[in-house]
């Protein structure tokens, strides 16, 4: 299977070297550093499943040197999606599908309207991992991968792909609802990201203040509002279910949302809350933690000045 990666930051990355590891023909677009690092070294993954070396590696910052190939793995932060899509155009055949890696939303839409819906599958990606080096990424915990095509069908590319990553060690499956799949992800993410980015501090200190730990509720309710009126069938169920699974998160977690804003580069939060807060007046609901988080945290959205 032939397959290029966008971005090839740590989940894109990962990814791509497992593929490659189970014999997938796996090019790697990346810039800077990381690229000159891969080129010259190869990528290697850090695992507590087992480490990885790719090297050679075949990898470019120009998609256009790549050519067609059998799938697209999109990994690059949400505010550079639509120039990525755009970018990758040279490297679309008739069935080229293109995964989408990206935490919120949009990334499906975006990418539907440059490329037609076709070409779209969806992704949602539990893996916790971290760029520790030009061409090196840590992978801390977590390791599933669930895929589908946009109108719910089975088909014989996911198969494929989700056969190779069960190959590749990682704990794939594909879904005929993707779009819930998404929304169930977001339900937890952009809460929780808010409230980690604005109270800067461990998932534990967090839970442990009845006022701050309300927020994520009803952070967790607006998301569900939101989900709903854009016809995506979020229950009270889901509700109780991502309050319990925050609830079983290791106490140190932190999300890569406040990370970003303490190292001073730029955030998604306008994909995040951001996302909730435009959903939410576009159909008239109101999503005031979302609101707040998102006027709290925008100063910050373009990075250290």
């Amino acid at each position: 299977m032939k397959i290029a990666v966008m971005g090839s930051g740590a989940i894109g990355g990962y990814i791509g070297a497992r593929l490659a590891s189970a014999g997938a023909e796996v090019t790697f677009v990346a810039r800077g550093p990381h690229l000159a690092a891969i080129r010259a070294r190869g990528l290697r993954i850090l695992s507590p499943l087992g480490d990885l070396l790719i090297a050679p590696a075949a990898a470019t910052d120009d998609p256009a040197a790549v050519g067609p190939v059998d799938a697209v793995l999109l990994g690059t932060k949400l505010y550079d999606v639509e120039a990525a899509a755009r970018a990758i155009g040279p490297m679309l055949g008739h069935e080229t599908a293109v995964v989408c890696l990206q935490n919120g939303v949009d990334a499906t839409d975006i990418v539907a309207r440059l490329h037609g819906r076709p070409h779209v599958v969806g992704g949602v990606v539990v893996i916790n991992g971290e760029i520790t080096a030009p061409g090196v990424i840590r992978h801390n915990a977590l390791n599933r991968l669930t895929v589908g095509e946009l109108d719910g069908r089975e088909s014989a590319r996911l198969a494929r792909l989700v056969a190779l990553a069960n190959a590749a060690g990682i704990e794939a499956a594909s879904s005929r609802n993707i779009r819930l799949e998404i929304w169930r992800k977001f339900l937890v993410l952009a809460p929780m990201a808010a409230l980690s980015a604005m109270t800067r501090v461990a998932l534990a200190r967090v839970r442990a203040h009845e006022e701050t730990w309300r927020l994520a509720e009803q952070g967790m309710r607006e998301v569900v509002a939101v989900a709903q009126a854009q016809g995506v069938e979020l229950t009270e169920a889901d509700i109780r279910g991502a309050l319990t699974f925050v609830q079983g998160m290791p106490a140190t977690w932190r999300a890569s949302l406040a990370v970003d804003l303490e190292q001073g580069r730029r955030l998604e939060i306008d994909w995040l809350a951001g996302a909730v807060s435009r959903l939410g007046q576009a159909t008239g609901i109101e999503t005031p933690f979302h609101r707040i988080a998102l006027g709290v945290l925008k100063p910050h959205a373009a990075g250290a000045t």
